[in-house]
């Protein structure tokens, strides 16, 4: 006799309703519900007796509650900074790897016009002028108690040159007194083995003459122009062709000085 097979239920069958997992529920609910209310009333009966204590625990749950928040703020506050000297130590980093680029005076061709400087920016721009054409050690030494010295600078071919700066106006020419004030200390005080005055004028034919004899290079008005675009020679080397063309050079020159 075959014996009758079993029935699989099927694995998605839903359980029936469990009347016992219900009935514990309720009940761990209703005990969860009376403890919260003896505690309420705990409390209740405790803040009628003491009322202090329930200020005091207050306070100090509010306490708690600002000092947390307070840490919050203090960590965020501690991050930022710690970003913050990251960053400045990054950058001093790179400016430390940067190299430092020398000061260097305004050009000459970048001024509106030799008339519109001051004597003391006047004397800047012919210092930036030998400096743009390769003289080393400029240095300006203008004001007062300078013996004629405006702008002192050493040449590409190694030699002294001692610059007087005159910025008059056309209706002033310099004179022969500002040529033999300059030659009684430009070679002798300051040992000069160039020495040039110019302005942005011109020079009177005595004062030409004593430059002449002296050895002085003179620079006027129409010579500074071409000499600042480029067009003229600079003036240690028209100190080089007059003593070419004459046989002596500012050696002898200092021999010629006149009181």
């Amino acid at each position: 006799m075959t014996a009758p097979a079993r029935r699989t239920p099927p694995a998605n069958r839903r359980h029936g309703f469990d009347l016992r997992s219900t009935a514990l529920f309720f009940v761990l609910l209703a005990g969860f519900v009376t403890v919260l209310g003896l505690t309420a009333r705990m409390v209740a009966d405790a803040a009628q007796r003491r009322p202090a204590w329930v200020f005091v625990l207050v306070v100090l749950g509010v306490a708690g509650f600002v000092g947390l928040r307070r840490r919050v703020h203090v960590a965020r506050a501690a991050r930022r900074a710690a970003a913050a000297l990251d960053e400045a130590a990054r950058e001093a980093a790179d400016e430390l790897e940067t190299p430092a680029i020398p000061r260097q005076r305004p050009a000459a061709e970048a001024t509106a016009g030799y008339d519109a400087l001051t004597p003391e920016e006047f004397e800047e721009s012919i210092a930036a002028l030998c400096e743009r054409d390769g003289c080393s050690a400029v240095d300006v030494a203008g004001g007062a108690g300078d013996l004629g010295a405006d702008v002192v600078a050493v040449t590409p071919d190694g030699h002294r040159v001692v610059i007087q700066c005159k910025h008059y106006g056309d209706a002033h020419s310099v004179g022969s007194q500002d040529l033999q004030r300059f030659g009684g200390t430009c070679f002798t005080v300051h040992e000069a083995d160039i020495a040039v005055l110019v302005t942005t004028s011109d020079f009177t034919t005595p004062a030409l003459e004593y430059a002449d004899q002296c050895g002085i290079v003179c620079v006027d008005r129409e010579t500074l122009q071409a000499w600042t675009d480029g067009t003229g020679p600079r003036p240690w080397e028209s100190a080089a062709l007059a003593g070419e063309a004459t046989g002596w050079g500012t050696a002898d020159a200092e021999t010629q000085v006149q009181p």
